[in-house]
């Protein structure tokens, strides 16, 4: 798609007009598309988070390089400046479910402003959707319903707060929903494992470290068509640890290995496991072993 198809919307209120909605508050809003007019296809980049519920089906919606076929039920979390929208093939749709949109701004300075790295959910693709129960759609829709009671109060000293804090507690829902989904979805998640240790363990035989360097997460997560956030969170609900720290204990393991290998010496395994400097090989065997290569294999 041509960056030109892309149309940038940067305010809340902006979009409210767009969908046929009143603006209660300058920095977030909740539209129930039920009431909006149909509207034009197209791929579109917001200035502001955006949480869709999505009730009906509505054809292929496209996000960063991906396109998804929306199932109903479905929550879909998109970061401020992610582009994200319909194949633009000329025709209106009405759309149906709900959205919950709030300004960067509006959370500057708050608790959830500080946290909201924490979500990482945001940057997952659009394939990593959370697919709700109808009791998790139930407790949704409550916080949607409890935001826009909210937003209806005259503005006052404590609107800001409550406005954030209801936000906060919808979005720590969506966190436990998501775990739900990880441990539902475990058959999944195991093939997903199996899939990254296959990976891991032919970059580290082949080539690939002297030419491309050190694994990186990012890297397995693409060859997995999973964005690094969630295949991330993934490995860590199923294993315990970090993608990078299970990458460092595989690379130790190798390690060990090659140090008993007499024709190679510390500095050539530390290149051949995509180290540009041994010494920073020889900070993270330390770090894991307890000991540096050079002593473990004295030791051995």
């Amino acid at each position: 798609m041509e960056n030109q198809d892309i149309k940038i919307i940067n305010s809340v209120s902006e979009y409210n007009k767009m969908m046929n909605h009143e603006t209660l508050h300058p920095l977030v809003s909740i539209i129930d598309f039920s009431k909006s007019n149909p509207i034009s296809q197209y791929r579109r980049n917001y200035g502001f988070y955006t949480v869709f519920l999505k009730d009906v089906m509505c054809g292929d919606m496209y996000y960063g390089k991906n396109n998804y076929d929306y199932q109903e039920g479905t929550l879909v979390f998109i970061a401020p400046g992610q582009v994200y929208g319909m194949s633009n093939d000329g025709t209106y749709v009405q759309p149906g479910g709900y959205a919950l949109i709030f300004h960067p701004d509006l959370i500057k300075g708050t608790n959830l402003g500080k946290n909201i790295k924490d979500y990482s959910f945001f940057s997952y693709d659009v394939h990593e959707a959370l697919h709700l129960s109808e009791k998790e759609r139930e407790i949704i829709l409550e916080c949607f319903k409890n935001i826009r009671l909210e937003l209806e109060q005259s503005i006052d000293k404590h609107s800001k707060s409550l406005i954030v804090n209801n936000i906060e507690l919808f979005l720590n829902y969506c966190m436990r929903f998501y775990d739900r989904q990880f441990i539902t979805r475990d058959h999944v998640n195991q093939g997903v494992i199996g899939k990254f240790e296959n990976l891991l363990n032919d970059y580290l035989k082949s080539d690939k470290p002297k030419n491309i360097g050190f694994p990186m997460v990012n890297y397995f997560a693409e060859q997995l068509n999973l964005s690094a956030n969630y295949f991330g969170d993934l490995i860590k609900k199923e294993l315990g640890v970090s993608a990078q720290e299970f990458i460092h204990n595989k690379l130790i393991d190798v390690a060990k290995e090659e140090i008993y290998n007499p024709s190679k010496s510390i500095s050539q395994i530390s290149y051949d496991l995509g180290f540009k400097y041994p010494q920073h090989f020889t900070r993270l065997f330390k770090a894991k072993v307890g000991v540096s290569p050079s002593e473990y294999k004295t030791l051995n």
